[in-house]
């Protein structure tokens, strides 16, 4: 499986193209259309979009893609899934919205996780249906994954779970 990112939007939201089997999995079309189907190939098929939470920035760009083949909170249960050759786990990850996912790929030791964990900080907790709570409980959730898991977030760069569980302020109770 390859990854590209794709920074859309006036927030740089990143957009993830995961890439296997000519098979296209997006992940948050936040926004500019034309930029995130530039970067797939004629010979690519999209198999599907997960979204990891209602919020604008992260569904700017889903009008333009058929309905039928968009994930969510309302749609996944949490647990494992295969959409095309992808396998991956859906994981209810509340607090900086209560429709908020993180989605685990166990084999590539990859997890997107929104706006629910970013490198060295969470995502906010004061908006319509976002709790402080609820966000508590999801780093609880999240600590039990391998350390060594790749995280990639709504916005920024990439981290480490490890390094998160470690040196991120909120998983020591902040």
């Amino acid at each position: 499986m390859t990854l590209d990112i794709i920074k859309v939007g006036y927030l740089r939201t990143n957009c993830y193209l995961l890439k296997k089997d000519n098979q296209v999995l997006i992940i948050d079309p936040g926004d500019e259309y034309l930029k995130i189907m530039n970067q797939i190939g004629d010979n690519e098929t999209i198999v599907g979009i997960i979204i990891t939470h209602n919020h604008p920035d992260h569904v700017g760009a889903l009008e333009y893609f058929d309905a039928d083949i968009i994930y969510d909170y309302f749609t996944l249960e949490e647990g494992v899934h295969c959409i095309g050759s992808f396998h991956f786990e859906v994981i209810y990850t509340p607090g900086h919205k209560s429709d908020s996912i993180s989605i685990y790929f166990k084999k590539e030791k990859m997890m997107f996780t929104g706006d629910f964990l970013f490198k060295n900080n969470i995502g906010r907790t004061d908006f319509p249906t976002g709790s402080m709570q609820d966000m508590r409980e999801s780093l609880k959730k999240i600590r039990n994954y391998d350390a060594d898991i790749a995280i990639y977030p709504g916005h920024g760069s990439s981290t480490i779970l490890g390094y998160e569980i470690e040196n991120n302020a909120y998983f020591k109770g902040k």
